[in-house]
């Protein structure tokens, strides 16, 4: 039976957070291409935790001190920096047992603006119905935040946000338009998602920059068992499922 008590928002861009209610919610922060596949890959490959900061000067003063450094701009590693954040920089001989601190284009920024929910986790078709089966679970309303692409809207993002909808259909109530619109884009899309995304302009970047197989990477769905939850300023795994 539907909990009308307990409601699911989606945020299409980080731009229209100020018209949702962050703080009395859990926030579930949606970067598919690429920052939030990462962020639960490397979690996943042990990574002791990943520090999201939302400047490429604020990831530079962690030099130093024994942190790896990942930046990203525009699709591109950022000069200087020890990877982007291309999932396949998140593997376990690199960051097993390491502190991560890194900083994108979409994903980092949608997280510092998220700092004020309940609980921030994020998100990624990697790690959907884990993340949909401990959602379940929780007694807070849901804020879906999707990084898209310098705060205009993107397709993969609102799909995997329309993917989470459908899971939780049976237990909360769809809130806005917005939370309407994503599970219908995503059923459109999901009898062949990674077709439907190929000509969306954020796979279209990462196509002209070499980089398909990131794309055929994080559309991989159910490959791993964890979820990344902010706890202070850093993204660790979350101990209790």
């Amino acid at each position: 039976m539907l909990d009308t008590t307990r409601k699911i928002t989606v945020c299409l861009s980080p731009a229209l957070l100020p018209l949702h209610d962050i703080k009395n919610s859990i926030v579930v922060v949606i970067d598919i291409f690429r920052a939030s596949t990462s962020m639960c890959y490397g979690i996943a490959n042990g990574a002791e935790g990943i520090i999201p900061v939302a400047e490429v000067s604020t990831c530079a003063i962690y030099k130093d001190h024994g942190y790896l450094l990942a930046a990203e701009r525009n699709g591109e590693v950022v000069d200087g920096f020890d990877f982007g954040n291309s999932p396949f920089s998140y593997v376990e001989e690199k960051v097993k047992g390491r502190t991560i601190v890194l900083t994108t284009t979409n994903g980092t920024k949608a997280i510092h603006l998220s700092r004020e929910a309940k609980k921030v986790v994020i998100g990624s078709f990697l790690n959907l119905s884990i993340l949909c089966d401990w959602l379940q679970k929780q007694k807070e309303d849901i804020l879906l935040v999707c990084a898209g692409w310098k705060d205009n809207f993107n397709l993969e993002d609102t799909i995997f946000a329309g993917a989470v909808i459908n899971k939780l259909k049976a237990s909360h109530q769809k809130e806005d338009d917005a939370s309407i619109a994503a599970e219908t884009l995503y059923n459109c899309a999901q009898p062949d998602i990674s077709t439907y995304l190929a000509e969306s302009a954020h796979s279209r970047r990462l196509q002209n920059l070499g980089i398909q197989k990131d794309i055929d990477f994080c559309l991989q769905v159910d490959t791993l068992n964890v979820i990344p939850v902010l706890e202070g300023d850093r993204l660790v795994e979350l101990k209790e499922y």
